[in-house]
């Protein structure tokens, strides 16, 4: 599910830009199922609203260092306050490297250090009684390593290769299964470079005692570079470098008051552009390291390298309202609706890199396409090293840059009821309808209809639950139930416009019905003095609904109609304990511990168990000591305790199928000051 992510109720339009999001809070907003009304189409599965720590009137500062296992430091620091009468600011600052976790499994080599710099700089004033004003510019910059993969199994991605491919992959030994193996091939460096700056401004202007017009306006710049080596052996297999820039601006304004004691409401508009840019390269790297891909396929040598490239264009307008309305002392109606209008220009195409003369991917396309062309009476076909080689596949014929442009429009809304039972019982109930916007996919297509885009998904969620204070006051508990029902959800397929060039291949498709019941809990309750104690549970019950005939990634075709989806375990646990004792008049002591179980899922269609993503329980604790009035702490932690071996991902990759394990056990140190 898609979830928008902002801070200080400025977008992050893409979750690659929420990297320094969590740098000096205040607090985090969370807000659960379709919330297109007030934060837009790309937000069928809720919003984050991150609140950043505010300037303050009086001087005040704060640092916190960190030492972990592996060699990991990490230091955030702030300082804020008064420049002048009415001016108020805070910088935040963050750095975070080291920290190599990964071992590789067939040498002696190490992957996993963090290179992180965040920082952030508030500038507040009140001009006037009834204006303030907020300028808010942040960046960061992440350098650190990408995390390397665990070899489960070879199966060749087709197989009437096999006989050219040398038996150094089928011998290559599997991974250990432990947390710290993995296994990547040296040339490919698997690293990030990563850098983003963003400024926003905010004006509040109150034009009464019960309307305030505010206005948002921000505008965001993103570089990236990134070094991929997925496929989890050390041989000259799979590997990629992608470079994209992101360039985004955005504008929010809108009315929000009080008509009267027993109606409020908000009413705006809001402009989004935003321009993408991405190039990936599947490049040799290094040629005279060990390779195993095809020695020869049909008289021609090997096709190394070629690149991916496409430009995107996002312009979107919408107006939105919403009201609440108290109908008496007990029970208020909430509803609110908007109107987006959205246009996405797409061009692509997948090039031969043209570089290396004999291995181009343009001489194994010619290859592969005119043995297909000759065998249906076509005559041969040549497509020019360096060139577009993106073909159609039911005509067989090349296809120069592809060029896509849609108009779409929707209507999200939302309406709900809360009942306030008494003091202590409050009851709610809501049905909310958005939308996630049409996509196109930024993959290395050798097919025009790999790049077709996918249309709106559409959702339409019912929620009821109870928020109740218990126990005069020493627990709360929050329940709540909810129903999904998608159109045309956006998941990652297979397409085959001819079987005979290139089989299935990847792309972005969209699942006719399907749907996600559920339920949570939440108890949070301080028995005894000192005491603190948090549960949760989530359960999800996904399903596709009807019949769903496509692919895997194994190029087994199927009906896939019933399963789940992808990455969504049925069951999702969190407990946390923490006590806290006086041990003299100034100190406190603490201890803790928290526990959060993830049961089994899988992370394709047709739920192969080598795709099984298994149920993990990880168990962290820690203690510290306090200055009672919080003005130092030094803590301790170790995290994943028990040192559990487990994974987040399970994919196919190529001729190799792979997982990416979770980290091992760790300890660390915190030690913090404030004043």
């Amino acid at each position: 599910m898609l979830i928008s992510v902002y801070v200080d109720e400025v977008p992050l339009p893409f979750s690659v830009l929420a990297r320094g999001a969590t740098l000096d809070l205040e607090r985090v907003e969370v807000l659960k199922g379709p919330q297109g009304t007030l934060f837009g189409q790309n937000a069928p599965g809720g919003a984050i609203n991150y609140i950043a720590a505010k300037p303050t009137d009086e001087l005040s500062a704060s640092a916190r260092a960190t030492i972990e296992r592996f060699g990991r430091f990490s230091l955030e620091e702030h300082v804020s306050g008064p420049l002048s009468s009415g001016l108020n600011a805070r910088l935040a600052i963050k750095a975070d490297q080291g920290g190599a976790w990964q071992k590789n499994s067939t040498r002696p080599d190490k992957l996993g250090d963090a290179e992180f710099y965040a920082a952030r700089f508030i500038l507040d004033t009140e001009p006037s009684d009834t204006v303030r004003l907020s300028l808010n510019v942040n960046g960061w910059k992440d350098k650190g390593d990408e995390t390397a993969a665990q070899l489960l199994q070879v199966i060749p991605f087709n197989p009437d290769v096999v006989p050219f491919i040398p038996q150094a992959l089928f011998d290559y030994p599997v991974s250990p299964t432990n947390n710290r193996a993995a296994d990547w091939t040296p040339a490919t460096n698997p690293r990030k470079d990563h850098e983003f700056i963003q400024g926003s401004l905010r004006a509040d202007i109150d034009i009464s005692d019960s309307l305030t017009l505010t206005s948002i306006t921000a505008y965001s710049d993103y570089s990236h570079f990134q070094s991929v080596d997925p496929d989890g052996v050390s041989l000259r297999n799979y590997a990629y470098k992608t470079r994209a820039s992101i360039k985004a601006f955005s504008h929010e304004i809108r009315l929000a008051g009080e008509l009267s004691d027993q109606l409020s409401f908000i009413i705006g508009g809001a402009y989004h552009n935003e321009k993408v840019h991405q190039r990936d390269d599947q490049g040799p790297y290094d040629q005279s390291g060990p390779a195993y891909q095809l020695t020869v396929f049909n008289g021609v040598q090997p096709f190394f390298t070629y690149y991916q490239e496409s430009d995107q264009k996002f312009k979107t307008a919408a107006v939105f309202g919403n009201i609440d309305f108290a109908l008496s002392d007990q029970i208020t109606l909430h509803a609110g609706a908007r109107y987006t209008d959205a246009k996405i220009d797409f061009a692509g195409c997948t090039y031969d890199d043209g570089t290396l003369p004999g291995i181009g991917l343009s001489q194994g396309i010619n290859a592969v396409l005119n043995l297909v062309r000759g065998s249906v009476g076509l005559d041969p076909i040549v497509i020019d090293r360096g060139s577009c080689i993106t073909i159609d596949g039911p005509s067989l014929t090349p296809v120069p840059l592809v060029k896509k442009n849609l108009d779409e429009d929707n209507l999200s809304w939302r309406t709900g009821l809360d009942f306030k039972a008494n003091d202590d019982i409050f009851l709610y109930a809501n049905v909310s309808h958005g939308y996630k916007s049409v996509s196109f996919p930024l993959l290395s297509a050798t097919d025009v209809n790999q790049f077709n885009p996918v249309t709106q998904e559409l959702v339409t969620a019912y929620e009821v639950g109870m928020k109740a204070t218990l126990f005069d006051r020493l627990a709360q508990l929050n329940v709540a139930t909810f129903y999904y029902d998608y159109k045309d959800k956006q998941l990652k397929g297979r397409v085959v416009a001819n079987p005979n060039v290139f089989g299935p291949l990847e792309a972005l498709i969209n699942v006719p019905e399907s749907s996600i019941t559920g339920g949570e809990v939440h108890l949070q309750a301080a028995p005894v003095d000192g005491l603190r104690i948090n549960f949760g549970a989530t359960y999800i019950d996904s399903k596709i609904r009807g019949d769903f005939l496509n692919i895997t990634s194994f190029g087994e075709s199927g009906n896939f109609g019933g399963e789940p989806f992808a990455y969504t375990p049925k069951w999702q646990f969190v407990a946390d304990g923490e006590y806290r004792l006086p041990v003299s008049d100034n100190l406190e002591f603490m201890v803790g511990s928290n526990l959060t179980h993830q049961s089994g899922t899988n992370a394709a269609f047709s739920q192969l168990p080598i795709l099984n993503i298994a149920p993990y329980t990880l168990v962290d604790f820690r203690a510290g000591i306090f200055d009672i009035d919080d003005r130092w702490s030094l803590m301790g932690f170790v995290r994943n305790a028990f040192d559990d071996y487990y994974w987040t991902n399970s994919t196919k990759v190529l001729d190799t199928t792979v997982r990416f394990a979770g980290r091992p056990r760790t300890f660390d140190m915190t030690a913090s000051v404030s004043y």
